[in-house]
Parts: structure tokens; C-alpha cells; sequence
């Protein structure tokens, strides 16, 4: 007797078919929650952007700098441009649709497919103890956005994070945590939010061994519209405004980051390191700034001079004082393939 073959019983199996239904269905939806108006009305946004014209009318044209003309946003790269300005600036003008309260709210919708998928997950491994919330209590919507941290950890068993923080937006988007317990317990604030004009966020933070001092910084208007401004603390909790790190004009900063050498047998002990992209020069270009005290830091040193994105400034963690700058070539957005790239430094940020 000739045997079915075992794909054609496996097909006509129900609960085989059953459960490919059902994995089709969560597809779709999956799909379906990506973009719940179909096709056109991505590929119309798309148009939009590829044309530079507002996909909706301005919001609130007072919000904007003043005099900045919204059709100049792809031409100063603001729509490249990571930090809260700029995606104030995009919002307002029309590029960029603001939140509401009901999104990620559906079941299926984006944020609910997400976390119902999530709960169907394993948990995964985690280095350390149980996570803890850093910044409550938090605001009401819509002044609820905390992103882009970065931690430091130093003596006395305090750790600080600085992140971006909307609840004082227009005033200040800075938000800072500090922790004398490693980590258990976290008093939230905002502490950078005077001293160098507006504060727009894009958190770095480090703790000097050196000069036993903290170091923290956010893009800021008092340092020439659009620089690195930072604050300094002995203990990580009580903060005073300190230099401009780089003195970058208005719409030009973006995405700093930030590494200190505290090796104390490299050559360079206790020297602090900035990278960021500046808009002003080449469309974006990379560039870094370093100090030894804090206080006076050198002029910009261009890494890249047209736009390649700064992802992260590092060092040798033994005594080479060797320092390094990862970057992406975004090779023009979209679906281009990119390239990552990185710059080293063997003279303390010289060349």
C-alpha cells in the first residue's frame, strides 16, 4: 500500500492549519498596527518629506526659534539632527506628527502588540538586581518623555544619570537622578536646567578621578545657541553651572557624548573628552573637544568634515591613553547599507 507523503498529511492536518491561521492573523495585524492607513498613506508621507514640504500645516509657529523658516529644515539638517530642538523644530514646522495619549493604547495597536508580545516572551537575563524606575515621581502627560540616559558611577557609592526630561519642557528639557546606595534607591530632579540659557537635553555624564569632581552636560542656548554646556558637582547631587565645552551656534550641536580617562597611570590621566556632530560646519561635521581641567577646553578638532553620525567617544581602559570614536556613515538614509566607522587616537586627542 502506497504511504502519504508526510507534507500532505501535515496539511490537512486542523491543528496544523489551525495554527498557521493563526500566525497569519497576528502577521497581519502586526502589519496592520505599522500602518493602520494601508500603503498610500506612508508612501504620501514619504512624498512629503522627499519634496521638504510639511506633511500638516504648523502647530504653533511661536514655539519655533525666532525667524527660523521652516523651509530651510532639510537644507540645515535638522531633519538628521537627534537632539529635543530639533524635534521640536520638526514638529512645529509639520515634518513630524506630536504624540497623543491614545497611541499604543489599542490592544493590537503599536505599543500594545508590542508589550502583549513581550508578555509571551521569556525574561531575559539581566546583569545586576531588579531595575528601578530613576525618575519618579513623573508628570502628567503630555510632559512625560525621558530618554537618552547616560550613567556614571564614582566614589562614596553614588551613581548619577542625566537624561533628557520634557517635564518643564520649554523651559528646560534636562533631568537628572542621582543614587548613594549603588543603585538601590534614586532621587530624580533638575538641577542643569540654569545657568547656560535653555537647556535642550542630550545628556552626557562622567565622574573625574582626577580631579575628584563630577561632569555633566546637556546642548545648551548660553553657549552659543545650540553648544555643549556643562555643571559640576563634588558629590553628584548639588550642581553648578560650569563652562561651554564647545561654543556651537544655533541649530549646529547635536548628539554629544562624552569619556574621561581615569587610568591614573596613562599619560593622560584625568583628560575629558567630548564628540559631537556640528551642523554649522559641512552639513554635520564630527568633531571632539578635550580639557584636563574642565574649564578651558580646546577649539574643535574635526574628526570627519561633512556629516557622519557620532555614536560614542571611548578610551583605553589600561594605560595607553588611547581614545576612540565610533561613527556611522548613514551612506544618505533610507535603505542604503551603512558603514560603520571608527577614529583613534594615540596622542590624548590631538590628532
Amino acid at each position: 500500500m502506497k504511504k502519504k507523503s508526510a507534507s500532505h498529511s501535515a496539511f490537512f492536518n486542523p491543528r496544523v492549519l489551525l495554527g498557521v491561521l493563526i500566525v497569519l492573523a497576528g502577521v497581519s495585524l502586526a502589519l496592520f498596527a505599522a500602518n493602520p492607513f494601508g500603503r498610500s498613506s506612508t508612501a504620501s508621507a514619504a512624498r512629503n518629506q522627499q519634496q521638504n514640504q510639511p506633511a500638516t500645516p504648523p502647530i504653533d509657529p511661536s514655539a519655533l526659534p525666532p525667524g527660523f523658516d521652516c523651509s530651510q529644515v532639510f537644507n540645515l539638517g535638522i531633519n538628521r539632527q537627534d537632539n529635543m530642538r530639533a524635534g521640536l523644530i520638526m514638529i512645529e514646522c509639520g515634518f513630524m506628527q506630536p504624540a497623543s495619549p491614545s497611541q499604543g493604547g489599542r490592544v493590537f495597536g503599536t505599543g500594545g502588540l508590542s508589550q502583549w508580545m513581550q508578555k509571551l516572551l521569556p525574561e531575559p537575563l539581566f546583569i545586576g538586581g531588579a531595575d528601578v524606575d530613576v525618575i519618579l515621581p513623573d508628570a502628567a502627560f503630555p510632559k512625560v518623555t525621558q530618554s537618552e540616559s547616560m550613567e556614571w558611577c564614582g566614589p562614596n557609592n553614588t551613581c548619577v544619570v542625566n537624561y533628557n526630561d520634557s517635564r518643564t519642557s520649554g523651559g528646560c528639557y534636562s533631568g537628572l537622578s542621582y543614587s548613594t546606595d549603588n543603585g538601590t534607591t534614586w532621587h530624580a530632579g533638575q538641577p542643569l536646567c540654569t545657568g547656560h540659557g535653555t537647556n535642550f537635553g542630550d545628556p552626557i555624564v562622567v565622574y573625574n578621578a582626577a580631579l575628584n569632581l563630577w561632569f555633566a552636560g546637556d546642548l545648551a542656548t548660553g553657549c552659543g545657541g545650540q553648544g555643549v554646556g556643562l555643571w559640576t558637582s563634588v558629590d553628584g547631587i548639588t550642581w553648578i553651572p560650569g563652562a561651554c565645552a564647545a561654543n556651537l551656534s544655533s541649530g549646529a550641536g547635536d548628539r554629544e557624548s562624552m569619556w574621561v580617562d581615569n587610568n591614573p597611570t596613562s599619560p593622560h590621566f584625568g583628560r575629558m573628552y567630548i564628540s559631537f556632530n556640528n551642523f554649522a560646519v559641512g552639513g554635520g561635521a564630527l568633531q571632539v573637544v578635550y580639557s584636563d581641567n574642565g574649564t578651558v577646553w580646546t577649539a574643535p578638532i574635526t574628526l570627519n568634515a561633512s556629516f557622519i553620525r557620532d555614536v560614542q567617544i571611548t578610551g583605553d581602559l589600561q594605560n595607553s591613553g588611547r581614545v576612540y570614536v565610533a561613527a556611522m556613515n548613514e551612506e544618505g538614509g533610507g535603505l542604503t547599507t551603512r558603514q560603520n566607522v571608527m577614529y583613534r587616537s594615540t596622542d590624548g586627542g590631538v590628532t
